[in-house]
C-alpha cells in the first residue's frame, strides 16, 4: 500500500487521539500508537503502566498486539504519538520487526498528531534478529 501524505497524518492524528486513553499514572507520560496493516485496515493502542514497570506494556506492542488478535500480520507502517515526539524503544523495534519489513515506516508525531519524523524500520534497527529454524 502507498502510503501518501494525507495516509501519514490521518495516522498520526490516530496514534494521538490513542494516547488520551493511556493509563500513566507513575510517569505521567502518554504514548499512543496506531499501525497500518496491508489489509489498509488501522488498530491503535496506547501504553497502560503497571506498578512494577517491568510489565507495563508500550503503545507500540498494544496496537500490534491487536491487529494481530484480528488476524492481521503484516505491517505497512507505525506511527508513534507522544509529548516529546519520542521513537520507540528497543524491545518495541524488536516486535515490530516480526510483522513489518525493514521499509516499514515509522511516523513520529506529537500528541496533536502532527508528524515530526519519518524513518524506516531498518534505519531505527539496523540487523533486526530473524530466526531461522534449522
Amino acid at each position: 500500500m502507498k502510503l501518501t501524505d494525507e495516509l501519514r497524518n490521518s495516522l498520526c492524528k490516530q496514534a494521538a487521539d490513542a494516547a488520551v486513553d493511556a493509563y500513566a499514572p507513575y510517569s505521567k507520560f502518554k504514548v499512543g500508537s496506531a499501525v497500518l496493516t496491508s489489509s489498509g485496515k488501522v488498530y491503535a493502542g496506547c501504553n497502560v503502566e503497571n506498578a512494577s514497570y517491568g510489565l507495563t506494556l508500550c503503545a507500540e506492542r498494544v496496537a500490534t498486539a491487536v491487529a494481530v488478535s484480528a488476524g492481521q500480520k503484516n505491517l505497512t507502517a507505525i506511527a508513534v504519538a507522544s509529548k516529546d515526539a519520542v521513537s520507540p524503544c528497543g524491545a518495541c523495534r524488536q516486535v515490530l520487526a516480526e510483522f513489518a519489513t525493514e521499509e516499514t515506516e515509522v511516523l513520529i508525531a506529537s500528541l496533536k498528531g502532527v508528524l515530526v519524523e519519518r524513518i524506516s524500520l531498518s534505519e531505527l534497527l539496523p540487523r533486526q534478529f530473524r530466526f531461522q529454524a534449522s
